[in-house]
């Protein structure tokens, strides 16, 4: 798998495993390069899913390469598309509280919700760290640590063109339109990027100085783009649902 890269000079790549030709963002995007991404046929809708009149709706996902830990794909019917619902990000420094929205991304929480349950994230490094550029984010969500690794599927983006990515917004990282697997970022600083990345959650102001103490140790800018893997303990001990 080819790593995905966070590019953080004019936006910045989020995701799982890109292939190499996705990469070619503005240095300051966040990128996933989820090898297993550009593997599989392209989901259809980027738009939001539709709820039913049940508060309920229908997700897809696609099987896509090597699942970087064994997993299984999450539930595809009856998936809850209203409130919101929690996961706790232990970190060394602190838990981080990720209040996630099931109205605006139910197929990205129930993603995420289902990764957390069986353990996907325990363990984990944060691989990619970027601060400042017009970026300032922490990018999370691959057991290798190499921004390669994904859960073996992906699926459509929820977007609706207005996002935006300020101080305590979790987005997923991606290689390129409907490639979302695994990778996520969480974002420290008020940062430009175009409305690419599906957000479904953010954190609060005590999870937020948690992640600013990992992002003040600085990272090994060993990306070559202004980012790197940062020096601090970014390890997810554990990643608890409720």
């Amino acid at each position: 798998m080819k790593p995905v890269i966070a590019i953080l000079a004019a936006g910045l790549l989020l995701g799982g495993c890109a292939a190499a030709s996705q990469t070619a963002a503005p240095a300051s995007s966040p990128v996933s390069s989820d090898a297993s991404a550009a593997a599989s046929s392209p989901v259809e809708s980027s738009a939001p899913a539709a709820s039913t009149s049940s508060g309920t709706t229908t997700c897809q996902y696609a099987a896509s390469g090597t699942a970087a830990k064994q997993v299984s794909a999450p539930p595809t019917d009856d998936v809850p598309a209203t409130g919101t619902t929690t996961v706790t990000l232990k970190f060394a420094d602190g838990p981080v509280v990720v209040t996630l929205d099931r109205a605006s991304a139910p197929c990205t929480v129930n993603s995420f919700i289902s990764l957390a349950e069986q353990g996907f994230y325990d363990g984990t490094s944060c691989h990619r760290l970027a601060v400042g550029t017009g970026m300032s984010m922490l990018q999370c969500g691959d057991p290798t640590a190499t921004g390669s690794g994904g859960p073996g599927y992906q699926f459509a983006d929820e977007l609706s063109g207005s996002e935006t990515y300020t101080a305590g917004t979790v987005a997923m990282a991606n290689a390129g339109p409907n490639t979302n697997g695994s990778q996520f970022f969480i974002v420290f600083g008020d940062s430009q990027l175009t409305p690419d990345y599906t957000v479904f959650g953010h954190i609060d102001k005590a999870g937020l100085k948690v992640i600013e103490k990992i992002a003040a140790a600085g990272h090994d800018d060993s990306y070559g783009d202004g980012t790197g893997k940062p020096l601090g303990d970014a390890t997810i001990a554990s990643a608890k649902v409720g």
